[in-house]
């Protein structure tokens, strides 16, 4: 894994209202919910995560953000440090997970790219969509900052053991279900044995890979304005946890279909799946997905059908569901969206706009371990990693 560096984290007062502060990440916020977050307390971090306003809004988050710190609400560690951040749940099938990983400064390397210090590289672990918007990259501009970290999975073992100690506690939040804390480590002699567990391996990025693209994209800058390869653009905010399969909660992320009509998405899938009648989608469906090894295909009407792999349907195609809808649909003019959820992808298809929808399986834990040590790509939205990293926890200047 390239260079994994503590920083002076910016960070809530002690005093702060956790709870009424922090907020989930921007991307998955609707303009509801940044209502009521911003709402619950006058330094919520959305005030400056996802501004609001015209075109100077992101100039209007910067000079907030400084007012904030101006004003005590927010403060600096003393020295660089990392920050040890867990969060306790209870996952869909009812199994309880702790997640302990680590918020750093990770070098920013270009794909493909090794780190020279280590060897190692960044990589990605799916196709990226792409995004018009230059929302991050704006924000990061004025603010100088980085606020919402990218999540990345080490595969090298003994992190987890490394980080079960506690650091010094910073405060704990119940949200949702989930308990999340963080506690500071600023021993030298900790921070060192962090930096060369992580250093050890690559990593692959879980979540964010729009995000270590901005990050890309400003280090560049920084570089061509300064001429400079030692500033803290070099760096980006990143929390690093262990690639382990009694941590890691991966939930699917479905497919819904459009622009062809129903009966030829489904005689494509017919030609490489076995279709049958199955019951109405439940919750307790997506857990028989995964015992009997199959899909399921949503109708116009609301009703469902098992999707179950021909044996030579998919000869040399990954084992992964995205895959196998990309292959048994070539060829076909379809246009594919993404939806985390039965409920939501359920309403989708009785609204109409889709023609069809297609329940898959989580990624496994096997893919995923091949997917870095193979430095593979899976097809778009193959995974969905939950619980999100809730944004304030650490500022990192950028």
């Amino acid at each position: 894994m390239p260079r994994f560096e503590p920083f002076r984290a910016l960070r809530y007062a002690p005093a702060a209202p956790l709870a009424a502060v922090l907020a989930p990440p921007y991307d998955v916020l609707a303009d509801a919910d940044v209502d009521r977050l911003q709402a619950q307390d006058p330094y919520n971090v959305t005030f400056v995560d996802v501004p609001r306003g015209g075109p100077g809004r992101y100039d209007d988050a910067a000079a907030r953000l400084q007012s904030w710190v101006a004003a005590g609400a927010l403060v600096q560690d003393e020295q660089p440090t990392f920050t040890i951040y867990r969060m306790a749940f209870t996952d869909a099938t009812g199994t309880p997970r702790v997640i302990s990983g680590v918020f750093g400064g990770m070098a920013v390397l270009d794909y493909g790219a090794a780190d020279p210090a280590t060897g190692t590289q960044v990589r990605p672990h799916e196709r990226i969509t792409p995004k018009a918007s230059t929302d991050r990259l704006d924000l990061t501009r004025a603010t100088g900052c980085n606020l919402s970290a990218v999540w990345a999975l080490s595969p090298a073992a003994g992190l987890t053991d490394e980080l079960a100690e506690p650091g010094e506690p910073l405060g704990a939040v119940t949200l949702n279900g989930v308990t999340h804390s963080v506690e500071r480590v600023a021993d030298p002699a900790r921070i060192a044995r962090i930096q060369a567990l992580i250093g050890s391996d690559d990593v692959l990025i879980a979540d964010g890979h729009h995000r270590y693209g901005v990050a890309q994209k400003w280090r560049d800058e920084v570089r061509a304005a300064t001429g400079r390869t030692d500033t803290a653009a070099e760096f980006a905010l990143m929390f690093v946890n262990e690639l382990r399969a009694d941590q890691l909660s991966i939930e699917a992320i479905h497919r819904l279909y459009a622009d062809v009509p129903f009966g030829a998405v489904r005689a494509k899938l017919a030609q490489s799946f076995e279709l049958e009648p199955a019951p109405e989608p439940t919750a307790q469906t997506l857990k028989d997905m995964v015992a009997l090894g199959r899909l399921v295909l949503v109708r116009p009407d609301g009703t469902a059908e098992w999707l179950t792999p021909k044996p030579a349907a998919f000869a040399g195609v990954r084992a992964l569901d995205g895959a196998y809808l990309e292959h048994a649909l070539q060829g076909l003019a379809v246009s594919v969206t993404y939806q985390h959820g039965l409920p939501e992808l359920r309403r989708e298809v009785a609204s109409g706009q889709f023609t069809a929808g297609v329940l898959i399986r989580p990624t496994s834990l096997t893919e995923i371990l091949r997917t870095a040590r193979e430095g593979l790509l899976m097809p778009p939205k193959s995974t969905f990693f939950t619980p999100k990293l809730l944004t304030g926890w650490v500022i990192r200047e950028a």
